[in-house]
């Protein structure tokens, strides 16, 4: 409760979260708690998720339920309570969603955006349109695959062989919608070698 109160004397303070865009965690609690924002593009996604972020709201991109796709297979996941304030900075930056949908039934929690599957000595994770596959024994990555994006071989070739505990993150030099999939599917390849 103490965290609500915070929250709000934050908003009214101009700083709709007291959490840091590095510390905040994503949205959590029941169902009723919870809504997520639906856009026309990926694109649009990925700015309201940096927008949102960069003010301190805790925000988790995930995949919309079925019923509810416009065309992007991503949507911003926030806490429902901090509606007002996030339209408000995401309208500052002159960025609206199609809607927003509350999380009050099964059928619309929205999916995680990552597929992993196993293939015994390797695992493959995909997010969104891209893949990346590791080595369980040694973490290499093995292969990188997926998008149309004119840098996704540029950074397969720089991906491929390195150690997924060493290797550059692919937003280092990527630039385009498949390179913020990749980095998506790198960060989960990442998080589940490790353990």
């Amino acid at each position: 409760m103490s965290t609500f109160f915070s929250r709000l004397a934050g908003f009214f303070q101009g700083k709709p979260s007291g959490a840091s865009p590095a510390s905040a965690p994503p949205p959590s609690g029941p169902a009723g708690e919870r809504g997520f924002l639906v856009f026309q593009h990926t694109g649009e996604v990925i700015r309201a998720e940096r927008i949102l972020r960069e003010a301190g709201f805790a925000v988790e991109v995930k995949g919309p339920p079925p019923e509810l796709r416009t065309g992007c297979d991503m949507v911003v996941v926030f806490d429902l309570m901090l509606e007002p304030p996030v339209r408000k900075a995401l309208e500052a930056e002159g960025l609206d969603p199609v809607q927003s949908v509350p999380v009050r039934d099964a059928l619309l929690e929205p999916v995680s955006l990552f597929q992993v599957q196993d293939y015994g000595d390797w695992f493959m994770v995909r997010a969104a349109n891209m893949k990346i596959t590791v080595e369980r024994a040694s973490g290499t990555i093995v292969n990188v695959s997926g998008g149309g994006c004119p840098d996704v071989p540029y950074l397969a070739a720089l991906l491929t062989g390195q150690s997924i505990a060493d290797a550059e993150e692919p937003r280092v030099k990527g630039r385009t919608l498949c390179s913020y999939s990749l980095q998506r599917a790198f960060e989960e390849a990442r998080r589940l070698w490790r353990g």
